[in-house]
């Protein structure tokens, strides 16, 4: 089954290589006016580092007798980051993230997401909140976990592997066996999925093939704060499902499972 529910367990193997929340707003342009000096004073303690950079979003085409591209302006990206660098908040004019390279269990992640975002509501007071997003990308290692000699089809269930997951076909000879999947959750939630074999970074400074399970789960509408915490709970639930229901008892197994307390 794709979303069995499963008892919450902690790896010590984890394949995971980045979390994401990003939470959307409407646009409040005071933010790109000029530096967030109060909300970095805010989060300064945790996020002692910080840069801005401006991004071009991409051009769109306006419909009308004759097309035309316009081109949005430039926007503005703050960055905070934690003096070790693996956790950062992004801040826009419409939007405010947390990602971490270091995720360990989602109570600690959901902790350091609380306190920046109660003071970027304080001093921003948005109107409410358009989408809220979770994503997981996780990036299993056979090399780093001691299954060089297994095939994907062994760790990954069949729905995940394409071409990879039939029996006559040798993994050596395929080049690309993707799934890309958007489908509708419980709750008016929404699931963007990629899994397969891929390179991480292009495969620059790290030449194994890893099979990436990216998930993205979010939930849109005219969101309160107070909404929040419980739309995030039940997105993280989510992903939970979806990861223990893409692998196979094997690969669960040499991750190092550790149960969690409920």
């Amino acid at each position: 089954m794709l979303f069995a529910e499963y008892d919450r367990c902690q790896y010590t193997r984890s394949p995971l290589v980045e979390v994401i929340c990003q939470l959307r707003f409407p646009a409040i342009l005071s933010i790109g006016a000029k530096e967030p000096a109060e909300f970095q004073e805010a989060v300064r303690h945790d996020f002692p580092r910080y840069a801005a950079r401006q991004e071009q979003p991409p051009a769109k085409i306006v419909p009308g007798p004759t097309p035309t591209v316009q081109q949005p302006p430039a926007v503005t990206n703050y960055n905070f980051i934690s003096a070790d660098g693996l956790w950062k908040l992004n801040l826009t004019s419409t939007f405010i993230a947390l990602s971490t390279l270091r995720y360990q269990r989602w109570e600690d992640f959901a902790t350091r997401l609380d306190r920046p975002l109660a003071q970027f509501i304080q001093i921003y007071q948005p109107a409410f909140f358009e989408r809220i997003g979770l994503r997981y990308v996780n990036a299993f290692s056979r090399r780093n976990l001691e299954l060089e000699g297994e095939l994907w089809d062994d760790l990954i269930q069949p729905i995940y592997l394409g071409a990879l997951g039939e029996p006559d076909v040798d993994e050596k000879t395929v080049t690309k066996s993707a799934l890309d999947m958007e489908m509708g959750l419980n709750g008016g939630a929404r699931l963007k999925v990629h899994a397969g074999p891929g390179l991480i970074g292009g495969g620059k400074k790290d030449p194994e093939v890893k099979f990436i399970l990216d998930g993205d789960f979010s939930v849109s509408g005219n969101l309160s704060a107070d909404q929040v915490p419980g739309q995030l709970e039940d997105l993280h639930h989510d992903a939970v499902r979806l990861f223990r229901g893409a692998i196979t008892p094997e690969l669960h197994n040499a991750m190092g499972p550790v149960p969690l307390p409920d």
